[in-house]
């Protein structure tokens, strides 16, 4: 198996997280090279290896979001798991956990007790609602988070219900957003004058997918204005939607700049829009947005979707299709960048998932291998990082440890 690749190869993370949010964290760091250890309760493991679909009995959630990390076994329950977790613990940079707040606290593995083994160790907490706040205590899913964040008032049309987003938006979105702090922490430890001390790090689900509502507190405490449901209109600027082509196909296309407007119009072969007021500024156009729709639609409904990126592209206008995973596998930009990974799976046999983003020029990261099976760097782990023998773990096994 090749080694892993990237500008993190020497960090060492354990996950104690479940499912998707603190395990997106961790991938990312895997993917460009930390040595991740998932840890899981042995017998059943992560949660997420029951999410289907599954291949052979096995979920292709875990063989995708696992990849590049280790699995071992651990009862974080029983005073000698927590024992060696504090072990573990001492030699690792970065821990993650996901458990209601106070869980790691009641075992003896919060962050006052793994700091005093480790000063250095950054530690971030995954919850529904975060460490403090009248809903800390409650649990709390992405789905929750989703809506509690303001986004879902905002997604669907406005004579259709709101609309849940079909992948764990704010789960993912949590996960980039603990990595991006946890690389924030470990810089302010090894690259300041912090004396090496770590940081307990709180990541909530709901406040980064906040985060990513940006204007909309704003606009409520100086306008009074609640943003509500516009279909696949952009509140602030028009044109931009999605539109059908002769043959069916959609095809997306913003042109919210002045600029890109009267490109869009020359692109088209259609002056007349420049010279309509109904359109001469991004507030024209937006009082006027379903008359201006009308008019591209029916212009692009007379056109196959290759005629129109043929006419629209080279003449810069900003237009594309709507991908499913059967165009996204065979388009050619995507194989390219690859985007698009083989790995060779023990499990599976070859398998392709999506590959390393973003992309490094000197230290780019790797897909070595998918979500291993459950504690199978068990040895590895314990010989490596604790020095223990295959017979002391036999014993951990035997008593239920591991």
């Amino acid at each position: 198996m090749a080694d892993q690749t990237g500008p993190l190869v020497g960090l060492k993370v354990l996950d104690l997280s479940i499912i998707v949010a603190g395990g997106t964290a961790s991938s990312l760091l895997a993917d460009f090279g930390a040595e991740v250890v998932k840890v899981e309760r042995p017998g059943s493991g992560d949660p997420l290896r029951n999410w289907g679909p599954f291949a052979n009995g096995i979920s292709l959630w875990w063989k995708t979001h696992s990849r590049n990390k280790k699995s071992v076994t651990l009862n974080l329950a029983a005073a000698e798991g927590q024992q060696i977790l504090r072990d573990l613990a001492g030699k690792s940079d970065v821990l993650i956990e996901g458990f209601r707040p106070g869980a790691m606290e009641r075992w003896g593995l919060g962050p006052e007790h793994l700091q005093q083994v480790n000063p250095g160790l950054v530690y971030i907490r995954y919850s529904g609602f975060g460490q403090t706040g009248p809903y800390k205590d409650r649990p709390g899913f992405g789905t929750i988070a989703e809506c509690m964040s303001g986004y879902v008032a905002m997604t669907g049309f406005p004579d259709s219900p709101p609309l849940l987003p079909p992948v764990p938006l704010a789960d993912e979105l949590a996960g980039v957003f603990g990595a991006m702090a946890g690389m924030m922490a470990l810089y302010r430890r090894d690259a300041t004058t912090s004396n090496g001390h770590g940081q307990v790090i709180d990541v909530s689900l709901f406040e980064p997918l906040f985060r990513l509502c940006i204007p909309n507190v704003t606009i409520f405490d100086l306008l009074g204005i609640s943003r509500e449901r516009v279909g696949n209109d952009f509140t602030d600027a028009a044109p931009r939607s999605l539109y059908q082509t002769g043959e069916g196909r959609w095809l997306g296309l913003s042109a919210t700049s002045q600029s890109t407007f009267e490109g869009l119009a020359q692109a088209m072969d259609t002056p007349e829009l420049l010279d309509d007021p109904r359109f001469k500024d991004n507030a024209a156009r937006l009082d006027n947005r379903d008359a201006l729709n009308e008019l591209l639609q029916s212009w692009l409904k007379q056109r196959s979707m290759s005629d129109v990126m043929d006419q629209l592209i080279p003449a810069g206008g900003v237009v594309g299709p709507v991908y499913d995973a059967a165009r996204i596998a065979d388009d050619p930009h995507y194989r390219e960048r690859e985007d698009i990974v083989q790995v060779d799976d023990p499990e599976l046999g070859p398998m392709r998932m999506i590959g390393v983003v973003p992309k490094f020029s000197e230290t780019p990261g790797s897909v070595v291998h998918a979500g291993p099976a459950l504690g199978e760097h068990n040895s590895e782990v314990y010989g490596s990082w604790l020095g223990l023998d295959e017979e002391q773990v036999a014993g951990l096994h035997s008593r239920g440890t591991v």
